[in-house]
Order: C-alpha cells, then sequence, then structure tokens
C-alpha cells in the first residue's frame, strides 16, 4: 500500500460502533463453515450404514466439500468487493443454511453428494467476507486483536470437528445421529442471520453495473485451474493421482492464461478478477501466500493421520480419538488469541517462533509414540501436541495479519480469498501425502501403526521447517524495508534542516 492510500484510508476510517458485536456473528458463521471439513469425517460409516453410500460416494462426500469450497474463494472475495460484504455474506450465509438441511434430510447418497457440493460452494463464498469485513471494521492494534480472534476460530474448528461429531452421533445415536452433524447449522445459521442482517454496516449505493466490476472469464480460468490442482488430491485415496496426474500440467497452462489475461485487463482499466499486482506490487503478500500454503501442508494433514492412528490402530471411538487431540486445539486457541496482542511488536518473528516450536512438537510426538506403549500414546503425546498447538496459535493469525496489512480495503476480499485457496490447496496436497506415508508405513511393515505415526510426523516436520525458512527471509526483508524507509526518512529530515539553514543564513 502506498502512502496516499494509507492515508486516504485513514482519514476515511471511523470506528463502527458495533463492530466487536459483528465480529462475533461472522466468526460464529465462518466457525460452522470451517467446521464441516472436519465433522464430518466421524459420520461417514453412520451415513453409509443410513443411506447405502458406497466407498466412492463416501469419498465425494468428504472431497466434494472441500473441492468446491476451494473452487469458491477467490471469486466470493472478488463479490464481496463488488457487492458489499454485508450482502454477500447474507447470501452466502443463507446458502450454506438451507444446503446443510438438504444434506442432513438426504434420502439418497446422490442428493447428498449434491448437498455436499453445494454446501461447499457456500462456505466458499461466505469465507472470504471474514477477512474483508476485518479490513474494513478495524484498523491498527484492534485489526491484530480480530485476526487473533479469527486464528483461534481456524485452530479450533480444524482439530475439533472430532470431538463435536463424536458428541453429537452419541447424543442422537448412530442411526440418525449423522443428520444431526448437518442439522446443528441450521438454528445457529438462523440466528447468525438475524444478527448479521442487524449488525453489518451497509454499503454505499453501487454506482456502474455488477457486469462491468467481474471478470467472468478471468473467475471462468482461475476455476479450471484450481479444479485441476485441487481434484486429483482431493481423490488421491481413490488413485487420483495416479489416474488424473495430467490435470497439473493443464493446470499451469490454465494458470499462465489467467495472469496474461488479468493484465491484459489491468492495462485496459478494466477491473480484473485478482490483480496480480497483489503479488509482486505489494509488500510481504506473496511471501505470506506462500508460507500459510505450505504450513497448511502440514498443519492440516495431521488431523487425517492421528484419526486412522488412533481409530484404525488403537480402536479409539471417534468420541475418543477427538479427545486425544484437543490438546493441540486448547493451546492453539489461547495462542492465537494472545499473538493478536503481540503483532505490532513481534511482527513475522511471531511466526518464527511459532513454526519452530510446531515443527519440535511434531518430532517429540513422533519419538514419544516410538518409545511407549501403543495403549499410553494417547496420554503420552497430549503435551507435545499442547506446546505444538502453543505454536500453531501463533502462526495462522499473525501471518493472516502480516499478509494483508498493505492490501487496499477495496481488494481485501479478493486478496483473503486467494489466500485461503492457497490454504485449501495446502490442506489437500498435505492430506493426500501424509494419508499415503502413513498407509505405506502400515502396510509394509506389517501394521506397525506407532512407525507410521511417527514417519507421517516426521514429513509434516518437513513442510513446517519450509515455512520456517520462508518466515525467516521475509523477516529479513521486513527489516530491510524498515532500514530503507528510515534512510529515506533520515534523508528528508536532513534536507528539511539544510533548506532551514539556507533560509536563516538569508
Amino acid at each position: 500500500m502506498t502512502a496516499s492510500q494509507e492515508t486516504t484510508e485513514s482519514q476515511e476510517y471511523h470506528p463502527d460502533p458495533q463492530r466487536w458485536r459483528a465480529l462475533a456473528v461472522t466468526l460464529t458463521a465462518g466457525f460452522m463453515s470451517l467446521l464441516d471439513v472436519s465433522i464430518v469425517n466421524v459420520a461417514l460409516p453412520s451415513i453409509q450404514r443410513g443411506i447405502g453410500v458406497g466407498p466412492d460416494g463416501i469419498q465425494w462426500i468428504v472431497s466434494g466439500y472441500a473441492l468446491t469450497f476451494g473452487l469458491m474463494l477467490v471469486s466470493g472475495g472478488r463479490l464481496g468487493d463488488a457487492l458489499g460484504r454485508r450482502r454477500m455474506f447474507l447470501i452466502a450465509l443463507a446458502g450454506f443454511v438451507l444446503t446443510s438441511a438438504l444434506a442432513g434430510a438426504a434420502p439418497s447418497a446422490e442428493l447428498m453428494i449434491a448437498a455436499r457440493l453445494l454446501q461447499g460452494a457456500t462456505a466458499g463464498l461466505l469465507t472470504p467476507q471474514n477477512t474483508g469485513l476485518i479490513q474494513d471494521l478495524f484498523r491498527d492494534t484492534e485489526r491484530s486483536r480480530a485476526y487473533g480472534m479469527f486464528g483461534a476460530v481456524v485452530s479450533i474448528s480444524t482439530a475439533i470437528g472430532p470431538v463435536l461429531g463424536g458428541g453429537i452421533l452419541a447424543v442422537f445415536g448412530e442411526q440418525d445421529g449423522w443428520r444431526w452433524v448437518f442439522f446443528v447449522n441450521v438454528p445457529i445459521g438462523v440466528l447468525a442471520l438475524v444478527l448479521a442482517a442487524k449488525l453489518l454496516p451497509k454499503a454505499p449505493p453501487r454506482s456502474t453495473p455488477l457486469r462491468s466490476e467481474i471478470d467472468f472469464l478471468g473467475v471462468l480460468l482461475l476455476g479450471l485451474a484450481v479444479l485441476a490442482v485441487l481434484l486429483p488430491l482431493v481423490q488421491s485415496a481413490q488413485g487420483g493421482l495416479r489416474t488424473l496426474w495430467w490435470l497439473f500440467p493443464l493446470a499451469f497452462v490454465l494458470g499462465a492464461v489467467f495472469v496474461r489475461w488479468e493484465r491484459r485487463m489491468v492495462r485496459r482499466g478494466r477491473s480484473p478478477l485478482l490483480d496480480v499486482r497483489l503479488f509482486t506490487g505489494t509488500p510481504g503478500y506473496a511471501f505470506g501466500a506462500a508460507l500459510g500454503a505450505i504450513y497448511f501442508c502440514g498443519f492440516a494433514g495431521i488431523w487425517l493421520v492421528f484419526a486412522m492412528f488412533f481409530q484404525q490402530g488403537l480402536g479409539y471411538s471417534p468420541l475418543q480419538s477427538g479427545l486425544a487431540v484437543t490438546p493441540f486445539a486448547l493451546g492453539s486457541a489461547v495462542a492465537a488469541t494472545v499473538s493478536g496482542r503481540l503483532i505490532e511488536s513481534w511482527g513475522r518473528r511471531l511466526t518464527v517462533v511459532g513454526l519452530s516450536m510446531v515443527g519440535l512438537g511434531l518430532v517429540a510426538v513422533a519419538i514419544v509414540v516410538a518409545l511407549v506403549p501403543a495403549h499410553d500414546a494417547g496420554f503420552a503425546i497430549a503435551l507435545p501436541l499442547l506446546f505444538a498447538g502453543i505454536g500453531g496459535g501463533m502462526v495462522i493469525s499473525p501471518n493472516t495479519t502480516l499478509t494483508l496489512e498493505c492490501v487496499p480495503s477495496d481488494m481485501a476480499g479478493v486478496a483473503a480469498g486467494a489466500l485461503q485457496t492457497g490454504q485449501r490447496i495446502g490442506t489437500a496436497l498435505g492430506a493426500a501425502v501424509l494419508a499415503s506415508v502413513f498407509h505405506g508405513v502400515v502396510s509394509t511393515t506389517g501394521g506397525d501403526f506407532p512407525r507410521a505415526l511417527a514417519v507421517a510426523m516426521y514429513c509434516s516436520t518437513a513442510f513446517v521447517a519450509v515455512a520456517l525458512v520462508l518466515a525467516v527471509v521475509e523477516l529479513n526483508g521486513r527489516r530491510r524495508r524498515s532500514s530503507a524507509r528510515l534512510s529515506k526518512a533520515e534523508r528528508e529530515a536532513r534536507a528539511e534542516e539544510a533548506a532551514s539553514a539556507d533560509i536563516q543564513r538569508t
């Protein structure tokens, strides 16, 4: 962001007296949409028995949501920038509530899969509005605190899904309990809709038609490119990497065409879907987006591995399996909230420390499961998971804050959508790699689940180490930019002093 943009933004900013209440509502809706990525996993056996879903259908119930979620993030962010975040939030949340009800009431596998695809699409439209609203409603230290709360929501929703899913099944029973995994979104979503309509600020009237602000060809090109990356990854358990590998080079070609088209839109003075200058001209954005994507490769994939280890290897119930990993969620939630208050003084150093703690914690988990008896593993890894979780809370929200801090408000939605698209791709890639490693070790060792978990943790640590390298590089880059700004300020001050001395001499 240029100095003039910063000045304009600060002059136009008037704190909304209801901003913290509005944030609570939007984070509640965001929690539901992110929770549905993982909560359904524990209900799959119940769904399979309830409506007779086969293995391929089960895979699509899980991966279809993640697929359409990732496809809609950038477009959802751009629509929020163009239509207004309040309007887009209400439309997307209403769609999410409706599709949740459809998924819960689905009488057949086909309707269940269709409902999950639509539910993922509405979640993808909803999620960028959260970060966009934070950019609009908050500034400076308050914005860091708001992102700290957002990071806590991301961390908790990712890790606590299996616990809540297992609890719902325990209350409502195995036969129809899976339906309440989806129905629970309806009353919460309706309440959030009513409160959001009351609390979220309205956008100013539009002065130009929507079609002049939406790059429809860009939407198509980027959507196809993201689809070509995500589809083989989310279908990896069904041999997607082996049969759909040819989509990866196609994704590269589509991405290159998309970049050329977006640059052409900018040259012609029209509104692009994703201004590629975000990556080349916005300080810290490219590094932050890459760091987030790589971290999610290591972070998001471990929950699938833990579920397989505890349930298949140790015979835990879904609820017990979820409870075993809650130390990470608790540590992450507390650290994310606290880190929002530290980001102003610590900056990128916070993510460097956090990534180091995550890596050390995961290595400790690998060492512990290799040393203790298998039946004691759930208790033995609690402390290392808590330590890693505290580090994880110092990564997601600070990285989001630092990555988006120089993004103009009118591009906040699409910038957040692109950032989160990278995280979705990282999640899919990490889950595919870590699950493949886990299954490979189990099959080659004759069922040695502790060793399989240890190897998967080492692979996760490798992803975290790459993210740590990027964080260190970006930290050094920030120091150089800060030094350059200081040098410029000193030169200007000396020039003013010299001019003042000349005036006094005359």
